[in-house]
């Protein structure tokens, strides 16, 4: 448009002519946007804000009267407020070259002056001090004139042919050459062991190489002697199998022979032994319970003959007693009793009899005897009875 102006970004756009501009300058600034200026009546120039350089090469002299030519760069530009922008603006617009001039003689000055007072070692040894410095001693008088330093770095430092500063360093080439010796020499010493422990290596991995070549040949040896015993080891397998078959047939054969003939003789014997030993305690049996019959029979008779014969015993018995001289006391009583004493001793008698009817008893006796003497041992006793009773009179009260 017509009349509309715009700076760039890097740049202020300053408009004269018309009302002034801030503090009472000469033009009004404009930065990061356009302004309308009206042609012939307004005029608008441009200050540039991008960055700067400027190279200071000076001899300057330490503390210690030696000389030293330095060398240094200085980064710079215009300040980004309004105030820089209206100092620089009244200095450079101008002639904006002159800001690199002007701010390395501003430097060279600085730069002389704390050299002035600082010794070679510090110098060499404290660059970084040295330019911050530098810059704090020229950070007002840059502002005055609208600029700001962003660095300032001390690229060289040289003493000529003085050699100060080689002679200062002396020590210090002496202990990095022997550091550089000791250093080679820890090199070589670590290659020459590195070279052993390769060596050893390569020994170690050939000697694991024929051991395992050697483990693979045996191997090999012993998969082709296994092969080669492979076919009469199976035939010996399989013959082996057929005999321990042939035996577990002929065991089997053997099994049932035996449970033939079990069942064939042994059964049947087992079955006609049990069959006659269950005949013959049958027929124990009958004859026991025949021979028990036939006991019971003998003595039933027994004690029929007995009993038939018993009123005669005591009828022998009693008149055995007739003849003798027997005193009877005590009148009917006394006959009473010997009379209970006949039948008492003839039932003595029966019970004996009956007793002994079984068999012979342990002396080989027979039961008639039994009985034969029991009468005879009766009339014995009656007998001394009767004597005894004789010797005095009887009293028939």
């Amino acid at each position: 448009m017509f009349g509309y102006r715009v700076p760039a970004p890097d740049e202020a756009m300053l408009i004269s002519g018309g009302r002034r501009g801030l503090g009472g300058a000469p033009f009004r600034v404009v930065t990061g946007h356009g302004k309308f200026v009206l042609p012939v009546f307004r005029k608008t120039r441009f200050l540039t804000l991008s960055m700067c350089e400027a190279e200071v090469t000076e001899t300057c002299v330490t503390r210690q009267g030696i000389a030293l030519h330095v060398r240094a760069v200085i980064a710079f530009k215009v300040g980004n407020d309004t105030e820089s922008i209206i100092n620089a603006g009244q200095r450079f617009l101008s002639d904006q070259d002159q800001m690199s001039v002007l701010t390395g003689r501003i430097f060279a000055g600085h730069l002389r002056s704390i050299i002035g007072s600082m010794t070679v070692e510090e110098i060499v040894t404290e660059r970084q001090k040295l330019a911050a410095e530098v810059l704090d001693t020229s950070k007002v008088e840059m502002a005055k004139i609208g600029l700001i330093v962003d660095s300032l770095q001390i690229q060289s430092i040289d003493d000529g042919e003085v050699g100060y500063i080689e002679a200062m360093s002396a020590p210090h080439k002496a202990a990095i050459q022997r550091q550089a010796q000791i250093a080679q020499a820890q090199a070589t010493q670590a290659s020459v062991e590195a070279e052993q422990v390769a060596a050893r290596n390569q020994a170690e991995y050939a000697r694991q190489t024929a051991v395992v070549k050697a483990e693979y040949s045996a191997e090999v040896d012993r998969a082709q002697a296994q092969a080669a015993q492979a076919g009469p080891l199976a035939q010996a397998h399989a013959q082996q199998e057929v005999l321990a078959a042939q035996t577990e047939l002929a065991q089997r054969q053997a099994e049932l022979r035996q449970q033939q003939l079990v069942a064939e003789i042994v059964k049947p014997a087992e079955a006609e032994a049990q069959r006659i030993k269950l005949l013959a305690i049958a027929e124990a049996e009958r004859m026991k319970i025949q021979a028990e019959a036939a006991a019971s029979y003998d003595r039933v008779a027994l004690d029929r003959m007995l009993i038939d014969q018993l009123p005669q015993i005591v009828k022998e018995a009693a008149g055995g007693l007739a003849g003798a001289n027997v005193n009877v006391l005590n009148g009917a009583d006394g006959l009473g009793e010997i009379a209970a004493g006949l039948v008492s001793q003839g039932l003595t008698i029966l019970d004996s009899v009956r007793g002994n009817l079984s068999g012979a008893d342990p002396d080989g006796r027979r039961p008639g005897e039994e009985v034969k003497n029991l009468l005879q041992l009766q009339a014995k006793k009656d007998d001394k009875k009767n004597d005894k009773k004789n010797d005095g009179p009887v009293d028939l009260d």
